[in-house]
């Protein structure tokens, strides 16, 4: 990213630099949010058409590519599915979330991606979490990248697509929306 300006201005890649930093901003409150189990706030930095997918390892190196068609670890084509899923955390008869396991989200490498225009930006992030299973006394972690396409909606951004491309795909136990 090239350096600010005087009053704000363009990095090298043509992305605000204040809307850089929103957009960094974004994205942390959204792995605290998860860590603090903060569903409703976590629920309300997402767009009503947003896609959350987290496609699957075709191949070494290749990645499924269409999760209408292909196969995903995980994939809600819009908020309903995100709430969906919230509701059953929430309800207590989701196994896999009873009792909830303890999460921390570690960012780093949060770069601007292309330009979409001044009301869409992309970033892509490195990511860790770690996660204990209260139930077992397990203790995993799961890593990869994210990419994250915000959206500015009545004059604040949200997240209008998050891609999370997890490297360490051979799964030791469940894997939820609060793990990666």
């Amino acid at each position: 990213m090239g350096a600010a300006h005087a009053g704000g201005g363009r990095g090298r890649e043509g992305l605000s630099v204040s809307g850089t930093e929103a957009g960094v901003e974004l994205i942390q409150r959204e792995a605290a949010l998860l860590d603090e189990q903060r569903w409703d706030d976590w629920l309300a930095l997402y767009t009503e058409d947003c896609e959350f997918w987290m496609p699957a390892w075709k191949s070494d190196g290749t990645m499924t590519a269409d999760p209408r068609s292909e196969l995903s670890h995980i994939y809600y084509a819009n908020r309903r599915g995100l709430e969906d899923r919230i509701v059953r955390i929430r309800s207590g008869k989701s196994p896999a979330s009873t009792p909830m396991p303890r999460t921390a989200h570690l960012l780093s490498s949060i770069l601007p991606l292309e330009p979409l225009g001044k009301e869409r930006m992309r970033l892509r992030s490195t990511w860790a979490c770690h996660v204990v299973f209260l139930r077992t006394g397990e203790n995993h972690a799961f890593f990869g990248r994210y990419e994250h396409e915000l959206a500015l909606k009545g004059g604040a951004w949200k997240i209008a697509k998050k891609k999370i491309l997890l490297q360490n795909d051979r799964i030791p136990t469940m894997l939820d929306i609060y793990c990666v």
